[in-house]
């Protein structure tokens, strides 16, 4: 094989494996959003660069604040202001009901993977 076919195959892995990424990302916002607040009560902007970073995937904000708001109208997360910035920023707590929910969302991922392990 030469070079470029090399080259070739490893670039298209590269996006392969990045689209599959994506994919996963994608589909977990509520649960990584959840881990992210339930790690410590943080703010919209916050949540969307440590998934940034984490996963090396680019978050439309849009997305974000509205599965935020999804959240805090499921009563798994709470907000409050908190005026001590320049700019005031809303910060997100989980609650009782939200620890429950991703307690129960990780538990079941774990089956789902450790099925998908043991079956195919």
């Amino acid at each position: 094989m030469s070079i470029t076919k090399i080259k070739k195959r490893e670039i298209y892995m590269e996006s392969v494996e990045k689209e599959v990424q994506t994919k996963i990302v994608t589909g977990s916002l509520e649960l990584l959003i959840l881990k992210i607040i339930n790690q410590q009560p943080t703010h919209g902007y916050k949540i969307i660069t440590k998934i940034q970073k984490t996963f090396n995937t680019p978050m439309c904000p849009n997305t974000i604040y509205l599965l935020l708001t999804q959240l805090e109208q499921k009563q798994y997360i709470t907000s409050t202001w908190d005026h001590t910035t320049i700019k005031p920023r809303k910060i997100y707590t989980i609650t009782p009901q939200g620890q429950k929910f991703l307690e129960t969302y990780q538990t079941t991922l774990n089956n789902f993977h450790t099925t998908i392990n043991n079956t195919l």
